[in-house]
C-alpha cells in the first residue's frame, strides 16, 4: 500500500510545483484540502525553519498523517533580509502577488540595480505521526528587477531576476524553474533522503 503524504499549504501555485517533483516517487499525495481535521496553523514563527516545522507538526498529528510542510521567502539585502518570513503578507494581511511585487519595487526605489541583490530561501520539513522528521533547505540567488518581466511562476516570480540566464524566475517554464528554484533544489535533497527516511519509520 503508498504511504500517504499531505502537503502543508493551501497555496496552488506552491501545491501544483511540489505534486510535479515528487510525482516519481511511491507516495500518495494529498492536498490539505483533501484531509479531513486539518486545522488552520498560525505561521508565528521567526525562522522559515519553525515555520515549517510547526505546520508539518500540527497537520500531522491532527490528520495521523505524514504531512510535508515547506517555509520559503524573499530576503533582500538592501532590505536587511526583509521581506523574510514575512515575505506572503509583505503588503498587509490581505496581500496579492501584485500588491507584494508593488510594496518591493516602492520599497527599493533609488536602489540601483547593482545593490539589488536578493536570495529566495525554502525549508521543507516531513514530519510523520510518529514524531520522526527530517529537513532540507537551499537558496537561489539572484537580483530585484526595475521592473516586473514574465507571467510564469508566482510570487515574486516576476522581479526576481536570475543574472546568470538573463532572466526573472517568472520568464522561466516549469522545468526550467525546477531546475533553478530554491523549492526546487530542497525538494530534489529531499527525494534522496526520503526513501532512506520512509525505511526506518
Amino acid at each position: 500500500m503508498k504511504r500517504k503524504l499531505i502537503l502543508a499549504t493551501r497555496n496552488k501555485g506552491k501545491l501544483k510545483e511540489i505534486q510535479v517533483l515528487l510525482s516519481d516517487l511511491d507516495i500518495d499525495i494529498m492536498s490539505l484540502d483533501e484531509a479531513e481535521n486539518a486545522p488552520h496553523v498560525v505561521e508565528d514563527g521567526k525562522t522559515f525553519m519553525e515555520n515549517a516545522f510547526k505546520k508539518a507538526k500540527v497537520i500531522a498529528e491532527a490528520t495521523g498523517i505524514m504531512a510535508l510542510a515547506d517555509d520559503s521567502g524573499l530576503e533582500v539585502d538592501a532590505l536587511d533580509g526583509a521581506p523574510g518570513v514575512h515575505s506572503a503578507r509583505y503588503s498587509g494581511e490581505n496581500a496579492s502577488d501584485a500588491s507584494n511585487n508593488e510594496k518591493l519595487l516602492a520599497d527599493l526605489k533609488g536602489v540601483s540595480s547593482g545593490k539589488r541583490g536578493a536570495h529566495f530561501s525554502c525549508v521543507i520539513i516531513v514530519y510523520h505521526p510518529s514524531g520522526q522528521w527530517i529537513s532540507t533547505e537551499a537558496i537561489c540567488e539572484g537580483e530585484i528587477a526595475m521592473n516586473p518581466s514574465g507571467d510564469q511562476g508566482f510570487g515574486y516570480d516576476p522581479v526576481f531576476y536570475i543574472p546568470s540566464i538573463k532572466r526573472t524566475m517568472a520568464q522561466l517554464s516549469p522545468e526550467e524553474k525546477n531546475s533553478l528554484s530554491h523549492r526546487g533544489k530542497a525538494l530534489e535533497k529531499l527525494k534522496a533522503e526520503l526513501p532512506n527516511f520512509l525505511a526506518q519509520l
